[in-house]
Parts: structure tokens; C-alpha cells; sequence
């Protein structure tokens, strides 16, 4: 793939819609050249907004470490889910701080940078959220010197131009595991416990999408050793391994809402 171009390109038609972005232009040295980004203190306290990520299938086993990782939507996006309510994350507190232990998906960490899509051309051109409040005029990182790319900029081009090798490597992921017809609905549920400890009536939390470990058994064994020899099975074991992780968010849930009142009555 070739680097995306950064010059004439806020004429060009743009499609896509990204999770976290408000403004994104295409990064342009004539128009953008006196920006800079500030250091944040708390970098991923926008994260807070959302209870899922993308993630890319060569992270799945980083991620298996903190939360689920599941398929969504009918394209069967894999994402890391971070909480079990709609704008809720439990690994974002209140005041912003990202959970130290946690994995940071590379979705989260090439923003404010994002390629955007010109179909027209048939390329990607790299472009920077204007709306990021740590994009601004005179920031302390500048984005150009000399009208070129600074390092910083051409380190953000680089780590993008991964990224989206990597989201390509994991389309080809799902699309593989949709024509093995390894995908299964499920739902994560939880069960209460009543006052006199038995057990309530179960709560589903979410329904989503997972491989089905019978089908997998299932695949003759050549179709296995290529799922082993081309690194995918591997990362099969990682997504369904991360799935006990549904019973951390629960705990999580619970220690989020038991500091809620002691935090509202100081």
C-alpha cells in the first residue's frame, strides 16, 4: 500500500464514518501547517464514551487479557468490550483515567490521526480530528516544519498505514471463519443473587456473535492444520479464552456502582 497523500486532498470526495472523530480533515500543510498537539494528561479519557472498540485479529490475544473480545453487526466487526451499557466504558473512571493494567487498542491509540477513504482515486488519505482538544494552533508537537511533515507526523502516518494492514488482515480473518461457518449467535448473561442467597431470575447482557467451539471440532483435520499453520487458529483460541472475561466486567460493574454513592455524597 502506498502512503497516503496529505496534499490537495480537501477537494477530494471522502466517505466513512469513524467511532471517536467529530472533525476529521484531510491533513493538508497549506491549511494545517501552524497546528500542533498538546500533551493530555488524561490522553484516553475520551474512550469513556463507549463500551466497545475495534480491534484488529493480531490483538486479540493482548486483548484476551482485560475483556471480551467478540464479533458485532453483520459484518462481524471483532471488538473489545469495555462495559455492559450503551456509553458506559468500566475502564475509563469518572475523571478520565485509563486502567493502568488494561490493553489500549491500536484504534484508540492512532487518534487523533485517521485514514479516510477517497473511492474516487481509489486511495486513503491520512487525516487529523480538528476537533480533538489536543489539536491546536501552536500546539507543542507541530504536525509540519517547513511545510513538511514533521516526525511526529510521519511517525502517525506510519502507525495508520499499519493499522490498516492490519484491518485488511482481519477482514480476511472474519470472512475465512464465515465461510468455515464457525460463527454462532450468544448471549452473556448474569445471575443475581436474592437476599437469601439463591439465585435470582437471569439477565441477559448482550447477544453477539463467537465461534462455535463444536464447529471448530468439526473441521476435518487439514482445514485445521491450515487454521494452525496460517496463524488463525491461534487467534480463534485467543477470542474464545477472552470470553471468561464477561464475569470481570460484572465485577467491574459492581465496584463502579458501589463507589457511585460515596463519590456523589463528598
Amino acid at each position: 500500500m502506498t502512503d497516503a497523500p496529505m496534499t490537495d486532498a480537501s477537494s477530494s470526495p471522502l466517505s466513512g464514518n469513524v467511532l471517536f472523530y467529530n472533525q476529521p480533515e484531510p491533513l493538508d500543510p497549506a491549511r494545517h501547517g501552524g497546528l500542533g498537539v498538546n500533551a493530555a494528561d488524561k490522553p484516553y479519557a475520551f474512550v469513556g464514551a463507549t463500551n466497545f472498540v475495534p480491534l484488529t485479529v493480531t490483538e486479540f490475544a493482548a486483548g484476551a487479557l482485560s475483556f471480551p473480545v467478540v464479533f458485532m453487526g453483520d459484518q462481524k466487526q471483532p471488538v473489545a468490550v469495555m462495559g455492559l451499557r450503551q456509553g458506559e466504558n468500566l475502564y475509563v473512571s469518572n475523571e478520565g483515567d485509563y486502567r493502568p493494567d488494561a490493553y489500549i487498542p491500536a484504534y484508540v491509540r492512532r487518534f487523533p490521526f485517521v485514514f479516510a477513504d477517497d473511492k474516487q482515486n481509489s486511495r486513503l488519505i491520512l487525516c487529523i480530528d480538528r476537533g480533538a482538544p489536543i489539536v491546536t494552533e501552536g500546539g507543542e508537537t507541530p504536525l509540519f516544519v517547513d511545510g513538511q511533515p514533521s516526525d511526529y507526523t510521519k511517525m502517525a502516518m506510519e502507525f495508520c498505514n499499519n493499522f490498516e494492514q492490519e484491518r485488511l488482515r482481519t477482514e480476511a480473518f472474519v470472512q475465512l471463519l464465515g465461510e468455515l461457518d464457525l460463527f454462532e449467535t450468544r448471549t452473556a448473561n448474569f445471575t443475581p443473587r436474592n437476599p437469601d442467597g439463591s439465585a435470582g431470575e437471569p439477565q441477559r447482557l448482550a447477544e453477539y456473535f463467537a465461534v462455535s467451539e463444536d464447529k471448530l471440532k468439526a473441521l476435518p483435520a487439514e482445514k485445521l492444520a491450515e487454521l494452525r499453520d496460517n496463524g488463525a487458529l491461534g487467534q480463534i483460541y485467543a477470542h474464545l479464552v477472552s470470553l471468561l472475561g464477561w464475569d470481570r466486567l460484572i465485577a467491574l460493574a459492581f465496584q463502579r456502582s458501589a463507589q457511585t454513592p460515596s463519590a456523589a455524597n463528598n
